[in-house]
């Protein structure tokens, strides 16, 4: 910890650099000595006058392919990993996003929570299940197989978890194609019981309950959810569960049936809006839907696969009172450093936090060293840490290092405040920033180098004495700073296990990055 006491009002600094290489891997470094001139380094002035959003937090999906790895290792490598990812005294992630039924990556057969013949009606639901047997139990089924289990010990490490649930598809009964996979869509207006009860009869009224009966099955294991979409990725027609929405229909169904079953049950569990992808947002989300409709919900959640990603703002500026989540990103095993660096530090972790965004859950927490299990075959992803599948070691990707600069440096609750930045996008210029001003009044700030030559920084903090601190943030990487009144959280990443990846033969779609190739016209 370094001592700080002639530097403003700051006794107790703590500074990291994070290089787009891994070269440096949240180095600690030296607290620079104040000068009283910035010289030729980009200066970035921090504005705790400038208040902007809450911040909720930083983590990432457990699926059941991720957490089938994770229950799968020994009890001692699984303890020692979750308390890494989630303890607040080390990385301190502090969000997840978990299916609501199947989704791809998965390690078993695609399945929902009341799955009966296409032709037959469940619609007391009498056949609902997130799974039969003890969590984590050998012959357990579904959810309580691994998911449950890994999640309740997320939540013994760090109860302030928050917990978002996406369905990937409705029960395959309730939709038009008796399938799961392949899109399809929900039966709209149709009727299900005996009667014209909206509530009871229809289609949309069953499935409202679906949700509540998921929740309340959570609740009984310990396991709150804070937040729920409608619709993982609404305009997708994916070889796995997949379940087509429009904007309308989202916006119908949260007003009319989910939002007021939610409200008998659990009014306090948030409702966010699209968690879909940004490029098919050719229209303002405001001219499809009123406002007394947009006031079921309470977020606008949205993936960053494809842009142009200023197509955010079709959204975000619609309703202002929705809090911005980043719902879905990944990399892959061969994404260059410069790359994966544009995706995580610059886009999501500068670009986007400065436009607004509240909480990140980045595509998916673990997958093996071949990018697997799933049930496609798709060879080649990553997670945000890698687990070899037959000794349970672990690799930390760059996705770890760009959360845990969020996790570590930044407190759950904070606000965005004000910062300089040399960056329009995230991803080209110069440095960018972002900072934050904590309840108890400390600063943390992250500085992103899009280039890939080192560059310097200058940083001072407005209304405190007129310095400068002279730092160089490594190519396509971050330096953090923790500015605080008392102690902070100090603590190093745990150091990777040798095994050996194995994406080939690498079966992968689409994904680039931002500023690369093609992608460059569409910003």
């Amino acid at each position: 910890m370094s001592s700080n006491s002639g530097n403003g009002l700051f006794p107790t600094e703590f500074w990291t650099a994070t290089a787009g290489d891994l070269s440096q891997k949240r180095d600690h470094l030296e607290t620079p000595r104040p000068e009283k001139n910035a010289g030729d380094a980009a200066k970035i002035v921090i504005d705790p006058s400038v208040k902007k959003q809450d911040w909720l937090g930083a983590g990432a999906a457990i699926t059941d392919a991720a957490a089938s790895l994770i229950w799968k290792q020994s009890k001692e490598q699984r303890s020692a990993l979750l308390h890494e990812l989630f303890d607040p005294k080390e990385g301190n992630f502090s969000t997840i996003r978990i299916p609501l039924g199947s989704c791809e990556p998965a390690s078993q057969p695609y399945y929902t929570y009341d799955d009966v013949p296409f032709g037959e009606h469940d619609v007391s639901l009498s056949k609902f299940s997130i799974g039969e047997g003890k969590p984590g139990a050998s012959d357990a089924t579904k959810d309580l197989k691994y998911l449950v289990p890994v999640v309740q010990e997320i939540l013994q490490i760090n109860p302030a978890i928050k917990i978002m649930a996406s369905p990937w598809s409705a029960p395959a009964w309730m939709k038009n194609t008796g399938e799961l996979k392949m899109g399809g869509h929900f039966r709209f207006g149709e009727y299900t019981g005996n009667g014209y009860d909206q509530e009871k009869d229809t289609f949309e009224g069953v499935y409202a309950q679906y949700f509540v009966r998921y929740i309340e099955a959570y609740k009984k294991l310990g396991i709150p959810i804070y937040a729920i979409t409608i619709q993982n990725e609404p305009s997708n027609t994916a070889a796995w569960p997949a379940m087509i929405w429009q904007i309308p229909e989202l916006a119908n169904f949260g007003y009319k049936f989910l939002r007021p079953a939610l409200d008998k049950t659990f009014p306090d569990t948030k409702i966010y809006f699209w968690d879909g992808s940004l490029n098919v947002l050719n229209k303002q989300i405001a001219d499809q839907i009123t406002p007394e409709q947009a006031s079921a919900f309470d977020g606008f959640a949205f993936h960053t696969y494809d842009g142009p990603y200023t197509n955010l703002f079709k959204g975000s500026r619609s309703f202002p009172h929705w809090k911005l989540a980043m719902t879905e990103r990944r990399c892959m095993i061969e994404e260059t450093p410069e790359d994966a660096s544009h995706i995580m530090f610059g886009l999501i972790g500068n670009w986007l936090v400065r436009q607004g965004l509240s909480s990140i859950f980045l595509w998916n927490m673990a997958l093996d060293e071949r990018g697997l299990p799933n049930m496609v075959g798709s060879t080649g992803r990553r997670g945000v840490v890698t687990i070899d599948h037959t000794t349970g070691k672990v690799q930390r990707n760059l996705e770890y290092y760009m959360l845990r600069n969020f996790g570590q440096d930044v407190e759950p609750g904070s606000t965005v405040i004000g910062s300089t930045t040399y960056t329009q996008d995230g991803y080209t210029g110069g440095v960018g920033s972002v900072a934050f001003l904590a309840p108890d009044g400390s600063i943390s700030a992250h500085l992103y180098n899009p280039t890939s030559k080192p560059l310097e920084a200058a940083v001072t903090v407005y209304g405190q004495p007129q310095t400068w601190q002279h730092v160089t943030v490594p190519a396509w990487g971050t330096v953090t700073l923790h500015k605080a009144f008392g102690s902070v959280n100090e603590s190093t990443p745990r150091k990777d296990e040798a095994f050996k990846l194995n994406p080939y033969p690498a079966n992968l779609a689409d994904d680039e990055a931002p500023g690369k190739g093609v992608n460059k016209d569409k910003k």
